[in-house]
């Protein structure tokens, strides 16, 4: 007879728990996964900071052609113009390094005004998310012009 009125078998021991065996391979599988994961979300946050670059491009064109068009059709000789006259209210940081900057560089200049520029930033990836002006032939930067 059994103890609670059922049958009981003595040689039978019940396993309720997991070897250290089993645990070890789950751990393993777990780790391989991540690690798979991790490895993937590399490029996509390269990615993540090259449109912001992009979008911090973007921002610095809108910002000079405000300027533009509210200094008889000149350009600023230095980017920091902007912030001064209130076209914008601070330069964008590069993500990845923040003491790197985008690259300003204005052209046919008299006296302190501009009637071109060049503006570019260099970018993680190679092909990235859009090419920019045609004029710039390296495909690690994007690159505007007015």
């Amino acid at each position: 007879m059994t103890r609670t009125g059922e049958w009981y078998d003595a040689g039978m021991k019940q396993n309720k728990g997991f070897t250290l065996v089993e645990i070890l391979v789950v751990i393993a599988i777990i780790g391989i996964l991540s690690s798979i994961v991790l490895a993937s979300m590399g490029g996509a946050r390269a990615k993540g900071r090259d449109t912001k670059r992009i979008s911090d491009v973007k921002q610095l064109q809108l910002a000079l052609q405000l300027y533009y068009d509210g200094h008889d059709s000149k350009y600023p000789q230095d980017i920091d113009s902007l912030t001064d006259d209130n076209f914008i209210s601070s330069i964008p940081l590069d993500p990845l390094s923040p003491d790197q900057d985008y690259v300003y560089a204005p052209t046919s200049c008299s006296s302190s005004l501009c009637t071109t520029y060049s503006l570019t930033a260099e970018l993680e990836t190679t092909g990235s998310v859009y090419d920019g002006d045609p004029d710039c032939s390296d495909v690690d930067t994007y690159c505007v012009t007015p």
